[in-house]
Formats: C-alpha cells, sequence, structure tokens
C-alpha cells in the first residue's frame, strides 16, 4: 500500500487546512478545546458548514450525496485534519448509520423522504437496539410490533439511548415474529419521536452527563411504509449497520491528537530535576500506545482502501473496534496518570459545590472524560463479542 502523498494530496491538504482556519467557528472552537458539550444547535451548524462544503456524508455514494467524490486518501486527509483541528465529531446516527441503511435497504419513496433531511442535518436520528437484557445478545431483543390494518402497533423499552432527548426520529429493531431461532423474526422500523406513546427518560452517567435515556414505546402507531426492507430482515440489516458503525468507533484521527497533546502537556510537568515526559516507565507507555495506535490506523487504512473498490467493512471492522476502544481508554488512563490527584474532582474549601479545580486549567474534564469512556468497549457491541465475530470470520471458529 503506497502511502506517498501526491501533489494534488498536499494541495487538498492545504485546502483543508484553510476552511478550518477561516470557517471553523470561534465560539465553537473554544468550547471544544475546553472539553465543554456543545448545544444541539452548535452540532448542526458545524454539521451545515461541512455540507456546504460537500464534507460531510463523505462516504456516500454520490447519486444520494450530490457531492464530488473524494479519494481514499482525501478521506483520509480530511478527517486527520478535522481531527487536528479539534472540530466536534459529527453525529453518526443519520448520516452514518440509518442513511446507509436507507439508501441500501430502502424504497424510493424512503430515500427520497429521509435522506435530504439527514443529508442537511435537518432531522435528527437516535437508535433504538439495545434493550434491558439485550445489549451484547442484541438478538434476544423483545420490543414487539404486530401488524394491524396498515400499520404497526409498537410495545417495548429501548435504553442506553443516546441523545435521545434531542431526536426527531428513531430507527428501530423490533421484533415482528416469534421464532425458534432468534436471529429471525426481526424487523426494521422508521418512527417518529413525536408520535404518541412515545417517553423519553434520561440516565444520567457516573460522569454526571446526561448522554443516554430509556425509551419507552406504548401502543405506538408505525406506518407499514416506514419498514425497512421485508419483514424478518432486520437481522441482516442490524449487521451491515454495525459494521459500519465499528468501523468510525476507532477515532484514529482524534487519538493521534490526543496523544501527541498528552506528549506536550507532559513535557511541561516537572518531576525531579526534570519533567514528566523523561520518566522512562511513563515515556515507555506513551511509545507503547503510538506503536499500537500506528498499527490500528494502518488498519484502518487497509480497510478504506477495500471500501474505495466498493467492498464493505467485514471482520476489520471488529479488529479497528477492539482496538480503537482500547486505545481510547489507555489514553484516558494516561491523561489521569499524567495529573495524579489534580485530575480527581476535588472542589475548594471555601466553594463547596464549584466546579473549579484545584490545579492546571486542562485538569477539570479529564476525570469525567476517563469515567465517559469507560462504555466505549461495550457500545457498538462489546469487544468480547467483537472477538467472537473475528474468530468465526477469520479463523473459522
Amino acid at each position: 500500500m503506497d502511502l506517498t502523498f501526491s501533489d494534488s494530496d498536499l494541495s487538498f491538504r492545504r485546502e483543508v487546512v484553510a476552511f478550518l482556519k477561516n470557517e471553523y467557528p470561534s465560539d465553537i472552537k473554544e468550547k471544544q478545546d475546553k472539553r465543554v458539550p456543545l448545544e444541539k444547535e452548535e452540532i448542526i451548524r458545524w454539521q451545515k458548514i461541512l455540507h456546504s462544503k460537500e464534507w460531510f456524508a463523505i462516504n456516500w455514494p454520490t447519486e444520494f450525496s450530490g457531492y464530488q467524490e473524494l479519494s481514499v486518501t482525501e478521506k483520509y486527509i480530511l478527517q486527520e485534519e478535522l481531527a487536528r483541528a479539534n472540530t466536534p465529531t459529527t453525529i453518526p446516527f443519520g448520516m452514518g448509520m440509518c442513511a446507509p441503511v436507507i439508501y441500501s435497504f430502502g424504497t424510493e419513496e424512503q430515500k427520497q423522504k429521509h435522506l435530504p433531511s439527514i443529508l442537511n442535518s435537518d432531522v435528527w436520528w437516535c437508535q433504538g437496539y439495545s434493550e434491558p437484557g439485550s445489549g451484547s445478545d442484541l438478538a434476544s431483543l423483545k420490543t414487539k410490533a404486530e401488524l394491524v390494518g396498515d400499520k404497526y402497533i409498537v410495545n417495548g423499552t429501548k435504553t442506553w439511548t443516546t441523545l435521545a432527548q434531542h431526536a426527531d426520529w428513531i430507527f428501530c429493531l423490533v421484533r415482528t415474529e416469534t421464532t425458534s431461532i432468534k436471529q429471525e423474526g426481526i424487523s426494521f422500523l422508521l418512527i417518529d419521536m413525536k408520535t404518541p406513546g412515545i417517553e423519553v427518560k434520561p440516565i444520567i452517567t457516573i460522569d454526571g452527563s446526561h448522554e443516554v435515556n430509556m425509551v419507552y414505546l406504548d401502543n405506538v402507531e408505525v406506518p407499514k411504509e416506514n419498514l425497512v426492507g421485508e419483514e424478518g430482515q432486520g437481522w441482516n440489516i442490524a449487521k451491515f449497520l454495525l459494521a459500519h458503525e465499528r468501523s468510525g468507533i476507532a477515532g484514529i484521527a482524534a487519538l493521534k491528537r490526543e496523544l501527541s497533546r498528552l506528549r506536550e502537556l507532559s513535557s511541561e510537568i516537572p518531576l525531579g530535576e526534570g519533567t514528566l515526559i523523561e520518566d522512562p516507565q511513563f515515556r515507555n507507555k506513551i511509545e507503547e500506545t503510538d506503536i499500537e495506535l500506528t498499527a490500528t490506523e494502518f488498519t484502518e487504512l487497509r480497510t478504506l482502501a477495500a471500501m474505495s473498490q466498493g467492498g464493505s467493512p467485514g471482520a476489520e471492522s471488529s479488529i479497528l473496534k477492539i482496538k480503537g476502544t482500547e486505545l481510547q481508554q489507555t489514553i484516558s488512563e494516561l491523561f489521569v496518570e499524567m495529573l495524579a490527584y489534580y485530575a480527581h474532582p476535588f472542589y475548594l474549601e471555601n466553594e463547596i459545590g464549584s466546579n473549579e479545580t484545584v490545579g492546571p486549567d486542562y485538569a477539570a474534564p479529564v476525570m469525567p472524560h476517563y469515567l465517559n469512556y469507560r462504555k466505549v468497549s461495550i457500545y457498538g457491541g462489546s469487544n468480547e463479542i467483537q472477538r467472537n465475530v473475528i474468530s468465526k470470520a477469520i479463523l473459522g471458529l
């Protein structure tokens, strides 16, 4: 695989850098750099900016995006520069997950109705997969959809539904038939979140944030035309979608930025007569992480190259998911180790309840970030399940 950048690639990189310098809103950048959570409107504003440049849905077929197609190398450069500038991560549920399902399995009417609004970030989607008791064993889901006339009547509960508090629509796996083989009888439905009978309740996670939710569906009426594909095809659609999701979870470009930041900050922290980066044990941990990250990056590049030739992410997506999430957790742990007690959420004695921490300003979000990232090895299919996927697909076990 030739990784030498051509003159046109280097020109494209300069174009991306110039675009970010001129078009990346300063108010959003400031919040991103301080790791302050963005509002829904700020995320949408940034996604619309990317869309206007044709750099939002870069993995869609051009017939649906209307974009000028980027090469694999240009996609790689774009993602790298977006991460280097610390731009917001685009919300994947519509653009990266539901849309590929719709343009691959949906009807012409579904494509015309949903793809333009997803492309323009006018509609916010969330994912209705996991249920209480049905997480990694997704095929055991119990949310039921019964066809009555021209509508499905849906009853059940979805959990860990990310950003459902903002969502206009939800794509759901539902059980339309009970069979002896649990992977059968599952269907894929698109549901308007404004439909009567839907209730969203927040789940406050250990880092204190409201990111995930419970979604209750009580006799929710869903038009039959909102079924994607055929009844009982939902499991195959889900596997297709999860392969795309897992490929994106790794977040290689962002990891490179965070590791670079870790090096920079640790070179400023005094330790003995030198700095923390000069400590052999700590430096070795950073170098080992860097080697793992480089190897994972090459796996991602091979996957992108295969997709550019018309292929789909296979077992490689599971490898990327495992290694990427392990690296995310490792780097978050190294930040905590670097800051020692300054990473913990201490409060000033005379300001009980204040969010002002003792220590450097950048220490404040480190512990919440560490706690939040305990989840990354679980969602999108736990890493234990991904190892089973790899053993079947590659080793034939």
